[in-house]
Parts: structure tokens; C-alpha cells; sequence
């Protein structure tokens, strides 16, 4: 475990808020749950551009790659400004990041493409879903500019994997996309796991709520399998990958 804390970096970005004392302890908590795994998401990026600069990539691709951590660390602080103009601290004790697997039972090129599929085409784009629903529920203000700023920023993770995967699929060998199919089914179950974890399906917060950034979680839960049934298994399949099958098929890395 270590200290968190964005108190300095966040500062500076402190948004005006509503005022709702009443839905002040559950935004806290909301937006400290962000402010940690958006800045932990800056270790995720950084391994990941070097596993790509490891694996041969395009050097601009790697160094595009490593300014996401950048924004990462920015989306932190501001989700600490949030935390901050709620009356919080935009600080916490969090465990030490896990390493991006590196999946040495591959080439590094297929490795980082299984990386590649879960951060980017899997995680980030399914946060572009649930950010965007969020923007589209919340008021004109602080939070929504503050918002749009970290929205447009996974908006171009997303994309990155979506490109990178569209430059590498048309060489991959039979024998690749069967392995990728297999990871995939692990990395679904991952994906599952760990949005459901965040999104409480009994969290039903009134509707000013949505100024301060709280969902229901019902309606969170839903979109997210809707992402991945309308937008990720599909484009994974345009590819040429076997999504449907691994997405019918998930299961955990031990099973």
C-alpha cells in the first residue's frame, strides 16, 4: 500500500459545485474511486508503450501511446479538484499497481496486441460509453467542462486501439486469431468483474444527482452490456476476431 495524494495537483482545478450537502458523502466516494483509477491508469499506459516500443511498433505510435499516461495523471487531478470542491481530500492509501501481463507464452507483437484489446478496445471504450451517458444526463457547469475534458481524452485510447488493431488483424495467421479468441474469453470475464464491481446496481440517486456525477447503477450496468453487445463484439468480429464465441464463452484465468 501507499499514499495518494493529488491535494497539490488537483488544486488548481477546483470546480464550482452544486450544492447538494445531501448527495455529498456519495460524490465524494464517487469521484475518489476516480481519481484513483484514472491516475493508477497512467502505470497501465506507460508498460503498455513500452511493450509496444519492445514489440517493433511505429516509434509514433509509442509516443502516443506514452502521452496517455500524461493524461491519465491529469484526469486524476482533476477528479481530486472534484473530491476537493466537496469538502474531501483528494488523497487515499491504494495497493501498489499490478504489471501489465506479458504474456511471454507469445511474440511480443501478439502480446501487446492482447494488451491493446483489453485497455483499449475492451475497457476504454466501454468508459466511453458510460462517460458519454453522464455528460449527456449532466447540467451545463464545472463538472460537465471538467468531464468533457477526461471524456475526450478516453475518447482517443479508444480510438488508438481500434486504429493499431485495424493495422495488425489483416496479417494475423489462423492460429493467432484462435489464440486471441481464447484470451479473449478471460479478458471478458475480466472486463465483467470489473465494471460490475464499480457499478452498484442498487446505487438510485435523485435526479439532481446527475450534477455531481452519480448514476444509477441499474441503468449503468445496462449500458455496459449493451456496449459490449452493439459496439465491441462487433467491431471485434469486423476484424476478423472470434468476440461473440469468447464473449459466450468468458471465464477466469484459472478456469
Amino acid at each position: 500500500m501507499h499514499l495518494l495524494d493529488l491535494t497539490e495537483r488537483a488544486r488548481p482545478h477546483v470546480p464550482r459545485v452544486p450544492d447538494h450537502p445531501e448527495l455529498g458523502a456519495a460524490a465524494r466516494a464517487t469521484w475518489l474511486g476516480r481519481m484513483i483509477n484514472e491516475h493508477e491508469s497512467a502505470n497501465v499506459f506507460e508498460a503498455l508503450a513500452a511493450q509496444l516500443a519492445a514489440a517493433g511498433v511505429d516509434p509514433a505510435l509509442v509516443a502516443e501511446c506514452s502521452a496517455f499516461a500524461e493524461e491519465e495523471r491529469t484526469h486524476g487531478a482533476l477528479c481530486g479538484a472534484v473530491v476537493l470542491a466537496l469538502g474531501g481530500e483528494a488523497r487515499a492509501r491504494v495497493p501498489s499497481p499490478e504489471p501489465l501481463p506479458a504474456h511471454a507464452d507469445v511474440e511480443p507483437l501478439e502480446g501487446v496486441l492482447r494488451n491493446v484489446l483489453s485497455v483499449c478496445c475492451l475497457s476504454e471504450t466501454v468508459a466511453v460509453a458510460l462517460i458519454g451517458a453522464e455528460r449527456l444526463e449532466m447540467p451545463e457547469g464545472d463538472v460537465k467542462e471538467l468531464l468533457t475534458r477526461i471524456f475526450a481524452d478516453e475518447v482517443g485510447h479508444a480510438r488508438f486501439g481500434w486504429r493499431l488493431l485495424g493495422e495488425l488483424a489483416p496479417e494475423l495467421s489462423a492460429a493467432t486469431r484462435a489464440r486471441l479468441r481464447d484470451y479473449l474469453e478471460v479478458a471478458f470475464d475480466h472486463l465483467e468483474r470489473h465494471e460490475l464491481t464499480h457499478l452498484d446496481g442498487r446505487s438510485a440517486p435523485p435526479p439532481e444527482g446527475a450534477a455531481l456525477g452519480l448514476c444509477n447503477g441499474r441503468e449503468a450496468r445496462e449500458l455496459f452490456y449493451a456496449t459490449v453487445r452493439t459496439v465491441i463484439l462487433p467491431r471485434l468480429e469486423a476484424h476478423g476476431l472470434a468476440a461473440t464465441y469468447a464473449w459466450m464463452h468468458r471465464r477466469t484465468a484459472a478456469a
